[in-house]
């Protein structure tokens, strides 16, 4: 009975800088439109964030398999579907609401 060892290259330092900067990127969108949030400016947040979804989206589309650490959840199609879906839908909610006392 023998058991499958996988083998893996070692990471060059700087591979890790390459292969993190999309989620950061992505992250810092998310961070900042909760702080637009935070300051009571709730549209320009979700807008913020719907779009850091969307851009997500386009990263997981264009960039290499071993470029996008933590983007990577499911298959590439699954992925770019569910960050662009949801996108959109926040997107959607936060231009068509109106009234209410968060306007």
């Amino acid at each position: 009975m023998s058991t499958a060892v996988e083998t893996r290259k070692p990471r060059r330092p700087g591979n890790a800088l390459v292969e993190y900067l999309p989620f950061a990127a992505v992250l810092a969108l998310v961070a900042f439109g909760l702080l637009r949030i935070a300051m009571y400016h709730w549209r320009e947040g979700a807008v913020l964030i719907g779009g850091a979804l969307l851009v997500a989206a386009v990263l997981r589309a264009a960039l290499a398999h071993r470029n996008l650490a933590l983007l990577t959840i499911r298959t590439r199609t699954v992925d770019v579907l569910s960050y662009a879906g949801l996108g959109l839908l926040i997107l959607f909610v936060a231009l068509t609401i109106t009234g209410g006392p968060l306007r």
